[in-house]
C-alpha cells in the first residue's frame, strides 16, 4: 500500500513540476532558433535558376575545393598538435609541465583574425621577417603566405586547443590502470601511446576534430584578411559586393549542409564520449619521468607551440600598439562603451533565456529536443545567421511597411532591420549555447528536496524563483554572462553584417584597419580583446583545477 501511495505521490509531484508556460516559451524560442536554418534549407530546395547556374557553373568549384583543401590541413594540424601536447602535459612529466598543461590553452583567448593580421603584419613582403631575410642573403626570393598553407597554420594555432583540453580529459580519465597494464604486456611507452591511449582516447580525438573543422567552416576574419576565398567570405560579398541577398541566401544553403553534418558527426562522438567517460577508473593519470634528451624535446616542443601560439602576438601587439599613431583615446572609448553596450544586452537576453530553458527542461520532462534546436545557433557560422535572420526579418519589415503606408498614405522607415534589437536577437541565437550550458548545470543542482521543502514553507510561483532559484544559480549566471559578454566582443561576422549604421565594435574596427593594412591601429583593440579573452580561459582553468583535486 506504501508503494502504490509512493508512486501516486511521485506522479502527484510531477505533475505539479509541470510548466506549460516555460515549455511554450522555450518552444517559441526554439522556433526562433531553428528559423534562419529552415530559411536556408527552403532557398535551397527552390533555386533561381539564373542565380544556381552561375554559382554552379563559377563560384562553387573554387569554394568546394577551397573548403576541402584547408580542412584536409587544419584537421591533421590540429590533431597532431592537441593531441601530442596533451599526452606530453598529462602523462610526462618534464620541466615546465605544470605551466604548459594551463598556458597551452590560452591561444583560445586570441580571435583567429588576430591571429591571421599579427603573421601577415610579421611574415609579409614588407615584414620585418622577410626584410631581414633580404637584408642578410640578398638572393632570397620572395615567400607568399597569403595561401592555403598560410591560412592552415594561423587556424591551427587558433584551434588546437580544442583538442588539447578533450584529449587532456581524456588521458586524464584512463588512470594508470591501463597503461601499467601495458606496460606489463610488454609494451614501450611509445607502442602503449598508440596501442592503447590513442585508441580509448578516440572518441575525444573525433569530437576535438569535428569542433575544428566547425570552426575552420565558420571562419571569416582570417580567411578574409588572407584573401582566401571560402563559402564565408563569398557569402558576405554576395550580398555586400555584388547586392545579391539571393545568391547570398544559395551559399549559406550549401554551407548548412556541410554544417549539419559536421553537428550530426559531433552528437555522435558526444555520444560516445559520454558511454567512455562511464569507465573511469578513478586513479589518477601515470606520470612517465622523462630524462636526458626526452625531456629537453619535451620542453622545446611545449615552449615553441607556447611561443609562436600566444607569446608572438601578444608581444607584437604590444610592440605596434607602443607606436601606433592612430585614433586617439576617445575614440577607443567610444569603440569599447559600443561594444560593452552590445555585450551587456546580449549577456542579459542570453542569460534570460537560458535561465528559462533551464526551468523548462527541469519541470517539463521530455524537453531535451527543445534544448537541442533552441541551441543550434552556436555550431552555425556567424555568416548564416546573419543571412538566415535577415531574410524574415525585412519580410516581416516591408510587410508593415507597405500595410502602414496603403492605409496611412505616410511612408515610413524600416524599423527592423538594421536596428540594434536585431543585432541582439542574432546574438542570442548565435550564442545561446554558451550561456546555457553554466545555467543549467547550476539548476541541476539544486535538489527536487530543496524545492518541495520551500513550497512546504509557503514558497510558490515567482517567489520560490527569486528566494530559491536565483540564489542558488547565481555563479552560473554570472559565468554565462561572462562568457557571452566575451562572445560579443570578439564576435566578426555577425557585426559586420548586421550593425546598424556607424555603430562600431573592436573587432569591426579591427577588421576595418586590418582590410587597409594598417596592423598597428588594429593592435590596441585587438589587446582589449585578448584581455577580454583571457577571462573564460581562467575560469575554465580554474574549475579544470577544483575537478582534479576532487
Amino acid at each position: 500500500m506504501r508503494t502504490k501511495a509512493g508512486g501516486l505521490s511521485l506522479r502527484l509531484r510531477t505533475f505539479r513540476m509541470q510548466s506549460p508556460g516555460t515549455l511554450l516559451a522555450a518552444s517559441v524560442f526554439a522556433a526562433m532558433a531553428v528559423t534562419p536554418v529552415a530559411v536556408l534549407l527552403y532557398s535551397f530546395l527552390t533555386p533561381e535558376q539564373d542565380i544556381w547556374r552561375h554559382l554552379a557553373e563559377h563560384v562553387l568549384p573554387d569554394l568546394v575545393g577551397n573548403t576541402i583543401a584547408l580542412l584536409a590541413l587544419v584537421i591533421p594540424m590540429t590533431a597532431i598538435l592537441g593531441v601530442g601536447l596533451a599526452w606530453l602535459t598529462t602523462v610526462c612529466d618534464y620541466p615546465g609541465r605544470k605551466f604548459f598543461s594551463w598556458a597551452l590553452t590560452l591561444p583560445l583567448a586570441v580571435p583567429p583574425y588576430v591571429y591571421a593580421f599579427v603573421y601577415l603584419g610579421l611574415l609579409d613582403f614588407a615584414g620585418p621577417v622577410q626584410t631581414t631575410i633580404r637584408q642578410v642573403l640578398p638572393g632570397v626570393g620572395f615567400v607568399d603566405i597569403r595561401n592555403v598553407f598560410g591560412v592552415a597554420a594561423i587556424l591551427s594555432m587558433a584551434f588546437y586547443p580544442y583538442v588539447y583540453l578533450l584529449c587532456r580529459s581524456a588521458f586524464l580519465t584512463q588512470g594508470r590502470t591501463a597503461m601499467e597494464a601495458a606496460r606489463t604486456l610488454g609494451l614501450s611507452p611509445s607502442r602503449a601511446f598508440f596501442r592503447v591511449a590513442i585508441p580509448m582516447a578516440r572518441p575525444w580525438i573525433a569530437a576535438g576534430v569535428t569542433l575544428v573543422c566547425m570552426e575552420t567552416l565558420a571562419d571569416f576574419g582570417a580567411v578574409s584578411i588572407f584573401n582566401y576565398d571560402t563559402f564565408t567570405t563569398a557569402i558576405y560579398k554576395a550580398w555586400f559586393g555584388l547586392f545579391s541577398l539571393k545568391a547570398a541566401s544559395q551559399l549559406s544553403a550549401v554551407l548548412v549542409a556541410f554544417v549539419l553534418v559536421m553537428l550530426a558527426l559531433e552528437q555522435r562522438f558526444r555520444a560516445r564520449l559520454r558511454f567512455t567517460e562511464a569507465g573511469r577508473s578513478g586513479t589518477p593519470a601515470l606520470h612517465l619521468r622523462l630524462t636526458g634528451a626526452a625531456k629537453w624535446l619535451a620542453f622545446a616542443l611545449s615552449s615553441l607551440i607556447f611561443v609562436f601560439a600566444f607569446a608572438v602576438p601578444c608581444l607584437q601587439l604590444l610592440l605596434w600598439a607602443w607606436k601606433a599613431t592612430g585614433p586617439n583615446t576617445a575614440s577607443y572609448l567610444q569603440l569599447g562603451k559600443d561594444t560593452l553596450i552590445l555585450g551587456l544586452m546580449t549577456a542579459v537576453a542570453t542569460s534570460a533565456v537560458s535561465l528559462l530553458l533551464a526551468f523548462a527542461r527541469r519541470s517539463n520532462p521530455g524537453t531535451g529536443w527543445i534544448i537541442r534546436i533552441a541551441t543550434l545557433g552556436y555550431a552555425m557560422p556567424g555568416t548564416i545567421l546573419a543571412v538566415g535572420i535577415f531574410i524574415p526579418a525585412a519580410f516581416i519589415d516591408n510587410t508593415m511597411l507597405d500595410f502602414i503606408a496603403s492605409t496611412t498614405g505616410v511612408p515610413m522607415s524600416p524599423f527592423i532591420q538594421g536596428s540594434l534589437a536585431l543585432l541582439v536577437i542574432a546574438y542570442t541565437v548565435r550564442f545561446l549555447a554558451a550561456g546555457f550550458g553554466s545555467i543549467d548545470s547550476a539548476m541541476q543542482r539544486i535538489t527536487p528536496s530543496v524545492v518541495e521543502a520551500a513550497r512546504t514553507m509557503g514558497c510558490h510561483g515567482a517567489a520560490l524563483v527569486r528566494r530559491v532559484h536565483l540564489p542558488m544559480t547565481r555563479t552560473g549566471i554570472l559565468t554565462a554572462a561572462i562568457l557571452v559578454l566575451v562572445d560579443v566582443m570578439k564576435e566578426l561576422p555577425v557585426t559586420l553584417m548586421m550593425r546598424p549604421f556607424g555603430w562600431d565594435t573592436l573587432a569591426v574596427k579591427i577588421y576595418e584597419f586590418t582590410s587597409e593594412g594598417e596592423w598597428k591601429m588594429a593592435a590596441t583593440p585587438a589587446l582589449v580583446l585578448i584581455a577580454a579573452g583571457l577571462v573564460p580561459i581562467m575560469l575554465l582553468t580554474g574549475k579544470t583545477e577544483t575537478r582534479n583535486k576532487s
